[in-house]
């Protein structure tokens, strides 16, 4: 895709209203897992008081959607060539409806763990399949806008989520909130019968078994290292033996670490690799890929810091904390087409380096006034990061797999989109992480939560932890100031082919 303005006959290209259905059908779903996701968080204080869990055990209700959802991110280019559309999406829609049931009637927490893996599965299948119909079907000069519809489909659940779940739990139990997304499930599947079309053959692809376990594992085993670190940093803060939680910690690693490495070497002896890694060749797909990683930790780590901060350091009821996320998120979900048609519009440099450089001054200011934050600042500073990062990253992706062959964009979708869900799954380990090493010392003295020590190692926490997220912020916005800067250098010099070193 070229980086200038559509000429007059490719702007005048009309979208067919099935594509726009087909969007918002196989869309909903992954609505409906992220909506569900971010309501769990708003919840986490109540449910580590019904299913007597710590901070740490409480969040792998994200963590492990997020995981289930980033392992079943790399079959998406092999299932997309191997089945068709609607059956995928079909299978999407019973595991939403089967994980929403076992939410529905869970009573003990390993319940509510097999739910949210369920959910994630079918959210893994959802996402890439919406972004392969548009990448495959859409008219290419309306590709960042439908990109753009595709993003707000989907960002607007984090946005909602929060709000959602503080209203329906001050009145309704939080299992009605599942109850109330399987009439929602069943209408998206209506739609998603009458609109989704078969616009490719499919082809007899072979799913290589010891490949998709070594991603699995290396994608579980990086995030549980993550994830025991943290337990046991929290543990020696709170003079408690560390030595278990230590012990997995660097087992995940190592099996993480050397799965990783075991397959990118079977990948590229394969002869139909899971993953055609080498479209990541390129600088210029690297670094995006690198930005597109790291820049969720922040935008889905978010709704998970924010709430914890709002009930645990400012006192703030679960609605209250909610609504506190909904502005920044929603208005920037709102406005994610008009990002793209900025990019369709002015090419991917400004539209996508300004709006992330604005971006990275919410949690800068947020980290400068972590101990004397109120809920309007709060929301306020969240506000510049929500709107700011929804006008420019959904279209870091798109401009990546402009640079990619054609033939090759199921595989930089599987990749970039497994990318974007492992970076959710670590931003919520880690902050949770930091948030539980403040707290611990508070706890370890005697001043448990509702105090104003207690409240006060949680502000510290999250100095701590919006100080790490502008740090990645910068990381992001540097890797694609290198990476447009490789891609004016290659235009100068007229190298053709940008993409045509990228061999599978």
């Amino acid at each position: 895709m070229s980086d200038h303005a559509p000429s007059v006959s490719t702007a005048s290209e009309r979208v067919p209203g099935k594509l726009i259905g087909a969007i918002v059908a196989v869309g909903s779903l992954a609505f409906i897992g992220i909506l569900t996701e971010t309501v769990m968080t708003v919840l986490f204080p109540q449910l580590m008081g019904e299913f007597h869990v710590d901070t740490a055990t409480v969040q792998w209700i994200t963590t492990i959607y997020l995981l289930a959802v980033a392992a079943t991110m790399p079959v998406s280019s092999f299932l997309k060539r191997r089945f068709r559309l609607k059956r995928l999406f079909l299978a999407a829609v019973a595991l939403a409806i089967v994980g929403s049931l076992i939410m529905i009637v869970a009573t003990a927490f390993p319940m509510l763990i097999v739910a949210r893996v369920i959910q994630g599965i079918g959210s893994g299948i959802a996402t890439p399949l919406m972004v392969n119909i548009i990448l495959e079907q859409s008219p290419r000069s309306k590709i960042g806008r439908l990109m753009g519809v595709g993003s707000l489909v989907i960002t607007v659940a984090p946005a909602i989520g929060p709000t959602v779940g503080g209203a329906v739990t001050s009145v309704l139990p939080w299992r009605a909130i599942f109850v109330a997304a399987v009439p929602l499930v069943c209408v998206a599947a209506v739609i998603g019968v009458m609109c989704i079309e078969q616009k490719a053959p499919t082809e007899d692809a072979y799913l290589d078994p010891i490949q998709l376990v070594l991603i699995v594992l290396a994608l579980m085993g990086m995030i549980l290292a993550l994830n025991q670190s943290g337990v046991a940093v929290g543990a020696l803060v709170s003079g408690r033996s560390a030595i278990r939680s230590g012990v997995i910690a660097v087992a995940s690693l190592v099996i993480g670490v050397g799965s990783l490495v075991a397959f990118c070497l079977a990948s590229r002896k394969a002869f139909s690799p899971l993953l055609r890694l080498g479209i990541l060749r390129d600088p210029v797909v690297l670094l995006h890929w690198v930005e597109y990683m790291i820049l969720p930790i922040v935008g889905i780590g978010f709704g998970y810091v924010i709430t914890n901060v709002a009930q645990l350091s400012l006192g703030t009821d679960a609605f209250l904390a909610g609504a506190l996320v909904l502005p920044g998120a929603l208005v920037g979900a709102v406005c994610s087409p008009l990002g793209g048609w900025f990019y369709d519009r002015f090419g991917a440099v400004k539209p996508i380096l300004i709006p992330l450089a604005i971006a990275a001054l919410g949690p800068l200011l947020l980290c400068v006034f972590a101990l004397r934050l109120t809920p309007a600042l709060l929301a306020g500073f969240y506000f510049i990061f929500g709107f700011f990062y929804a006008l420019g990253n959904p279209n870091v992706m798109t401009s990546a797999l402009s640079q990619i062959p054609r033939e090759f964009t199921p595989d930089g979708n599987a990749i970039f989109n497994t990318g974007l869900q492992f970076g959710g799954a670590a931003g919520t380990a880690l902050f949770s992480t930091i948030l539980s090493m403040s707290q611990a010392h508070a706890v370890a003295v005697g001043f448990g939560e509702g105090t104003p020590e207690f409240a006060h190692a949680t502000a510290v926490g999250g100095m701590w932890t919006f100080g790490v997220m502008t740090l990645i912020c910068v990381i992001g916005w540097a890797c694609l100031a290198v990476a447009f800067r490789i891609r004016a250098d290659r235009a100068r010099k007229s190298v053709p082919g940008g993409g045509s070193r990228m061999a599978a």
